[in-house]
């Protein structure tokens, strides 16, 4: 199976339209194709990080400059940054949006993702953090939106899961 082009193009346009103008992300096979269009942006930042965490700290500058940030990250860059969301994040107020791949459910077929999987979800509750699940184009926009309202009304971290329905060629 191959990365959905189509899908990728419509989650940065999401992006694009809800205003996002910074965006921290560290490759993953699913996030490749959108990482690549919003580097190609002239109007959106794309900011590589070797580490996820990093992430966290680019969207409080973003936030504290009055930007609209994202971070796109896999799962397992998402358990990485659990310090950074919980010690900055959360402490300071951050509407941070993540966009992370829900690798290790089902349909994804490589076992090395499972164990991130089966803690994603588990973990986003532990810490408060209320997410939704990204699974069809037709729900992407409006939920793109609503997570960002949540974001900015409670200034918290707030996950939006890219499934493998959504990801992935059918």
């Amino acid at each position: 199976m191959r990365v959905s082009e189509t899908n990728s193009r419509l989650l940065y346009q999401t992006m694009k339209a809800c205003g996002i103008q910074v965006v921290s992300a560290l490759p993953e096979s699913w996030l490749v194709p959108v990482i690549r269009m919003i580097g190609e942006d002239r109007e959106m930042r794309l900011i590589r990080v070797a580490k996820e965490e990093e992430g966290v700290g680019i969207s409080a500058g973003a936030h504290f400059a009055g930007k609209k940030s994202a971070m796109v990250i896999p799962n397992h860059g998402f358990l990485a940054a659990v310090n950074p969301i919980v010690s900055l994040a959360h402490l300071y107020k951050v509407p941070l949006m993540m966009f992370i791949a829900y690798r290790g459910t089902f349909g994804d077929t490589y076992p090395w993702h499972t164990p991130g999987g089966t803690v994603t979800e588990p973990l986003l509750q532990a810490l408060r953090v209320p997410y939704t699940f990204l699974d069809s184009p037709g729900s992407l926009e409006r939920r793109v939106r609503d997570a960002q309202e949540l974001a900015a009304a409670s200034l918290l971290p707030v996950a939006l899961l890219l499934k493998h329905e959504l990801m992935m060629e059918a």
